[in-house]
């Protein structure tokens, strides 16, 4: 590559979630466990990403091709007896 070009960059779907002590954030569709947490919205995101980096720093940038390709995601609620 060369020193003037910037390293192309994949975009990862993410959920934060507000719990009861702060936030949590995972990626969807991602094979094996990736979380991020923090007391603000923008701790837990910025805790995912760094996690995610690591990830991929580890098992190499085909973890994230393997990633769900979903283009939105819903929350919904079943009733369950």
């Amino acid at each position: 590559m060369a020193t003037d070009q910037m390293p192309s960059t994949n975009r990862v779907k993410l959920v934060v979630e507000h719990v009861e002590d702060g936030y949590i954030a995972y990626p969807l569709g991602m094979k094996g466990v990736v979380v991020g947490q923090g007391d603000s919205y923008q701790e837990a995101l910025a805790d995912v990403t760094s996690a995610i980096r690591a990830y991929v720093n580890e098992f190499g940038i085909e973890c994230l091709s393997e990633a769900s390709p979903a283009s939105e995601a819903f929350i919904a609620e079943a009733e369950v007896p």
